[in-house]
């Protein structure tokens, strides 16, 4: 495991020129060979184009990019993995932290210090060899540092909580190049802020998270016929309110696509699926599962124990980088009219499906027990995500996808709170949205924040808090 430096609190002073001789990474160019291999994020829906490309290698290569962003009166953009777009990088400085992949567990205090740049999978892999686990999200694949400023919402939530609540101190690069160590004790305005603020307001250059012991789980999908997706959604309806913490869990509306890289018995075919993770007993894990099984024999049943190491099995999100159309909301009822909604404008009606997935997973428990005050993080009090997500690989289907997608949302009327999950919201509706992923009182005072820590914007590609005037 990589050791990590402690980083000081002492200021930036001068910007060392030129940039390439001050780092210890890579700057890249338009025109150079590496250029659009660099730029490419991960959802390739967007398309930019940064002014340059720094490939970071430490928090000194980062403080030094930022304050050579300042001297040309450039914006800053940090991505990781390239997941979770919000504004591409266009004629900006695109900070890169892929090659800081660092992870540092401490099995006595069950902590791990994880670098900006490393993948939830880095963690998990690090923290199982201790019997520990993260709080990460649906993929190993996602960026941990960046899934956790959104709030980080993953299938040990309603036993543990959201990633957010589990950070406990970050070292950031701020807007004007400083280097600070940030707690609920050293700068607890900014920490609040970034439990949920996403990473506007500073740079995180590493961060320090709880880990919790969990080693295997019973968790998997049951997937049903697809003409079964009205009574399988009204059962999980009825079947949520009785679930202990340990469960957590969704009810997905799934089209798999007719590709060979597909199983077989899967390959081009339309389901209803109850998907979930238990962790406990495991005795007791399966005996939720059999009150499924009991009422009816699934078309395929891959829930089981399975090691938490191997979490990815749950929602098999994809590896590869994907063109796709991402959307969601806190939806505050599973009604009749809410799943007839779901169901019209998710699974085939004439023609192939435009939506692989719609999914709507069971919050509440710990999440909704969360200090309120404590993290800039909203929506505690809701308990049923939706996610959507749609392939496009032309923006044609894109755009087409984008319509069908809002008739869903209309369709779906009162069953919305009106409120959404920012992790879930991606370019132009990530702006428009970005007061509906926090409470009034919240997003005051991220803005207050921004002025105090980011008055010229200059990391705007983030959650699209602007500061106060």
């Amino acid at each position: 495991m990589t050791q990590l430096r402690e980083l000081t609190e002492e200021a930036r002073t001068d910007c060392p020129a030129p940039l390439e001789s001050s780092i210890k990474g890579a700057v890249i160019y338009p025109g150079d060979p590496d250029y659009d291999t660099a730029r490419t994020p991960w959802n390739l829906v967007f398309d930019q184009h940064p002014e340059l490309i720094v490939i970071a290698h430490d928090a000194d290569d980062i403080a030094a990019a930022v304050c050579y962003a300042a001297e040309h009166d450039l914006g800053v953009s940090v991505q990781a993995t390239g997941h979770g777009m919000r504004t591409p990088a266009d004629d900006a400085l695109l900070i890169r932290t892929s090659q800081m992949t660092g992870v540092e567990v401490d099995p006595v205090t069950q902590t791990a210090w994880v670098e900006a740049g490393a993948k939830w999978a880095h963690v998990l892999e690090a923290a199982q060899a201790h019997g520990l686990a993260p709080l990460l999200g649906s993929s190993p694949d996602v960026g941990a540092v960046g899934y956790t400023l959104g709030g980080g919402i993953g299938w040990l939530a309603r036993k543990h909580g959201l990633a957010a609540d589990s950070a406990l101190a970050f070292d950031v690069v701020t807007a004007d190049g400083r280097q600070l160590h940030v707690s609920e004790q050293e700068q607890s305005d900014l920490f609040w802020g970034l439990r949920g603020g996403g990473g506007s307001l500073a740079i995180v250059t590493r961060m320090k998270i709880r880990l919790y012991p969990v080693t295997t789980v019973y968790a998997g999908n049951l997937l049903y016929p697809a003409e079964m997706a009205r009574d399988v959604m009204a059962r999980y309806r009825d079947w949520i309110p009785t679930l202990p913490d340990e469960m957590t869990s969704s009810v997905v509306l799934l089209n798999v696509p007719p590709l060979p890289i597909m199983p077989e018995p899967l390959r081009g075919k339309s389901f209803a699926v109850v998907r979930g993770c238990y962790t406990g007993d495991l005795e007791a894990g399966a005996a939720l599962i059999d009150d499924w099984r009991r009422w009816q024999p699934p078309a395929i049943d891959m829930f089981g124990p399975m090691p938490f190491s191997q979490s990815a099995a749950i929602s098999q999100d994809p590896e590869d980088p994907t063109p796709a159309v991402v959307t969601g909301a806190w939806l505050s009822n599973l009604d009749e009219a809410a799943s007839e909604a779901l169901t019209r404008f998710t699974l085939p009606q004439d023609g192939p499906p435009l939506i692989v997935f719609s999914e709507v997973r069971h919050i509440g428990g710990a999440v909704s027990r969360g200090d309120v005050g404590g993290a800039a993080y909203g929506s505690r009090d809701a308990e049923l995500l939706l996610e959507v997500v749609s392939i496009a690989p032309t923006p044609e289907i894109a755009g087409a996808a984008r319509s069908h997608i809002a008739a869903m949302m209309a369709a779906l009327g009162p069953a919305q709170s009106g409120k959404v999950y920012m992790n879930f919201m991606e370019g132009q509706e990530a702006h428009e949205r970005i007061a509906d992923g926090f409470s009034p009182e919240s997003f005051q005072r991220l803005r207050q924040l921004k002025r105090a820590w980011d008055p010229g914007n200059r990391l705007r590609y983030g959650f699209a808090i602007t500061p106060l005037p």
